[in-house]
């Protein structure tokens, strides 16, 4: 697989991202050996970043992807997530109190824990997940800056950052990445965060880069996930929304028939197209839709395909009531 910088980072075209391994999604947890497997096929294959999370499970899926990449750990640009769990000094066991907190012994502790879980002594890539409205970004990059200076992480990363808060954060200390939803199906980045990013040289990690599953087209209907799926209860997955939004999923198929792939590759192939410092992190917990998503890799579409992509009407449905407006 070709390489793409994300700031100093170097890493595969493609990621993988492992949180429905262990939470949220119908069936998430059931199988870890297949969720292993995907992970050694996706070394393979040449992805590098592997993208986990403490708040996915919680703690569960830091210690799924330490059991898989044990032997492996060479090969990973291992990236992980703090700051959506509060952490209270002196707890005895991890907390699962879910709450935006970037309170610096919480930062302390969770970085702690996660090197644990992970089985490493260092995080490649530590993301703020959330940004806290209560402690200033400065603090908290300049708290990671030390980390840095210890070599407990390599690269400091931010998640669902806006504009301004990424400028005063670089200004402490590089940032390497910003991970944040983009796709077809999301489209926020482009109103000033990018051309932000690229004039500080920082990286794009576009999470949810298949729209949740919705640009696979393998969901037709809002009865076709079970009723545990956190996306029955997201706005755009809603009846009448969804009927809307299926006009973005036409038209990725048509393109996937000219282009003789599938319309989770041409979803894929399109945010590559956007830049070579976009890495998008697909999540699968299964061997045959990692192998198709790695195949985007290699899919080139016209430009004709990507302006017509690009071209799409934005979804209907706000895209799920979560933190990601707090502090911007």
């Amino acid at each position: 697989m070709q390489t793409r910088k994300l700031g100093e980072l170097e890493v595969g075209a493609i990621g993988l991202g492992t949180m429905g391994m262990s939470a949220f999604y119908s069936g998430a947890g059931t199988d870890d050996d297949e969720s292993i497997r995907t992970i050694h096929r996706a070394l393979d294959l040449g992805v590098t970043l592997i993208d986990t999370a403490e708040m996915y499970g919680p703690y569960i899926n830091e210690e799924l992807v330490a059991r898989a990449i044990a032997d492996r750990r060479d090969d990973v640009v291992l990236a992980t997530k703090f700051g959506i769990i509060t952490h209270t000094p002196g707890e005895i066991t991890p907390s699962t109190e879910r709450a935006i907190s970037s309170d610096p012994e919480s930062v302390r502790i969770a970085l702690e824990g996660s090197l644990q879980r992970l089985g490493t002594d260092h995080i490649d890539l530590w993301y703020q997940h959330r940004v806290d409205p209560n402690v200033p970004i400065e603090d908290v990059v300049g708290q990671l800056a030390g980390f840095v200076q210890e070599g407990k992480i390599r690269h400091i990363g931010l998640s669902e950052a806006g504009a301004e808060t990424i400028r005063k954060a670089h200004a402490v200390h590089p940032i390497t990445a910003l991970q944040s939803e983009y796709s077809l199906w999301t489209r926020d980045p482009e109103d000033g965060v990018l051309d932000t990013l690229r004039e500080l040289g920082i990286g794009l990690v576009p999470y949810s880069p298949l729209g949740r599953g919705f640009l696979t087209g393998a969901i037709t209907k809002p009865s076709d996930l079970d009723a545990d799926d956190f996306r029955r209860v997201n706005p755009r997955f809603q009846e009448e929304a969804f009927a809307t939004n299926m006009r973005i999923v036409d038209e990725v198929k048509s393109v996937a028939t000219e282009a003789g792939a599938t319309p989770a590759q041409v979803a894929l192939a399109w945010l590559l197209a956007q830049g070579d410092d976009i890495v998008p992190i697909p999540g699968t917990k299964r061997v045959s839709r990692l192998e198709e998503n790695v195949g985007a890799a290699d899919l080139t579409l016209t430009a004709d395909q990507v302006a017509r992509l690009s071209a799409l009407p934005a979804p209907t449905g706000d895209r799920y009531p979560d933190m990601s407006g707090i502090g911007r």
